[in-house]
């Protein structure tokens, strides 16, 4: 058995963002959205555009994908750096806010917060849901533009990067990658969905950011060369509970989804995490716990037998995506 089989919290919208969803849906009228909401996935995950996406299937069926997926990043970047508390955050390639929200809830001293997408429907319905947010995303501005021409001035000590860099081609990631390191202050986040294009595109940054002097801050417990080759690719999974609306629209009989993603967290100083990020369920058996691990060293796989005592006792409860020291 997995050690993922244990009880799996699943996560849910705030209620201030769950609220702001619902009063949208009811205002602009849900319809049937089924088939809407399986070709906006398609999208998301094969690198379309987001001009052609329908918001009300978007905000049933992706949003709450995307905040659980940003909101678990967001959580392994405070747990890695307990002190960092940015003022400022730019939301790139910001959808309906989504990523916006989960940071607020992450570090409720954010004071500014920039929205920045090419897609003016998205920016007027970041606008509208914000509204219902704590101030710093009630006030937010909403600046038109793409990654690749943001202005030089624009700038934030959290930049947020989710499920954006599929719009763009894999040659031209390097640039993509040094406009968003050059907005960010102290720290870059990048997340995509949790599929070999989506990790392409992160190995890539990656690779232009480290070259640039970043700090690997997530998942990545080294600054080596990514260890991942052949068909194998980085990614880890969130849990989230769907409404009734969800479930509808994906045609679903569970009440919750696991959403698969990638990530990248990048800062300016600081040290590395170091020790090893578990890359998938840990296998439980009766002798003990296997792990498969990303360390300096490279892949690696580790038995911690039951009779150890106190290392079985502190990597139990260990799952995919953790760090082990």
């Amino acid at each position: 058995m997995h050690a993922n089989e244990l009880p799996v919290t699943s996560m849910t919208l705030p209620e201030a963002l769950s609220s702001a969803v619902g009063a949208w849906l009811e205002r602009e009228g849900l319809g049937g959205r089924r088939l809407s909401a399986a070709a906006n996935t398609a999208i998301y995950r094969d690198g379309g555009t987001s001009a052609g996406i329908d918001l009300s299937a978007y905000l049933v069926a992706r949003l709450p994908a995307t905040h659980a997926a940003v909101t678990k990043v967001l959580g392994e970047l405070a747990s890695r750096r307990p002190g960092f508390s940015p003022k400022s955050l730019l939301d790139v390639g910001a959808g309906p806010g989504t990523a916006s929200w989960a940071a607020a809830a992450q570090w409720p001293g954010i004071e500014s917060v920039t929205f920045l997408d090419i897609n003016q429907r998205f920016l007027k319905l970041a606008g509208d849901l914000a509204a219902s947010g704590p101030p710093a995303l009630a006030a937010a501005r909403s600046l038109t533009g793409t990654i690749e021409a943001m202005p030089l001035s624009l700038s934030a000590e959290l930049v947020v990067a989710a499920y954006t860099l599929a719009e763009l081609p894999l040659a031209r990631m390097a640039k993509a990658a040094e406009a968003l390191w050059g907005a960010a202050q102290s720290t870059l986040v990048v997340v995509e969905p949790g599929t070999p294009p989506g990790f392409a595109r992160l190995a890539a940054v990656r690779e232009t950011l480290l070259r640039a002097g970043a700090v690997a801050v997530a998942p990545c417990p080294h600054a080596g060369t990514c260890p991942m080759t052949g068909g194998d690719w980085c990614h880890f999974s969130v849990r989230l509970a769907r409404s009734r609306a969800h479930m509808h629209a994906k045609a679903a009989a569970v009440p919750f989804e696991d959403e698969k993603f990638a990530y990248l967290v990048l800062a300016r100083g600081g040290a590395l995490s170091r020790g090893a990020r578990v890359l998938s369920p840990p296998i439980v058996r009766k002798p003990g716990i296997t792990f498969s691990l990303c360390t300096k060293a490279g892949l690696e796989t580790r038995h911690i037998a039951r009779r150890d005592a106190e290392a079985y006792k502190i990597n139990r409860k260990k799952g995919w995506g953790d760090l082990l020291a």
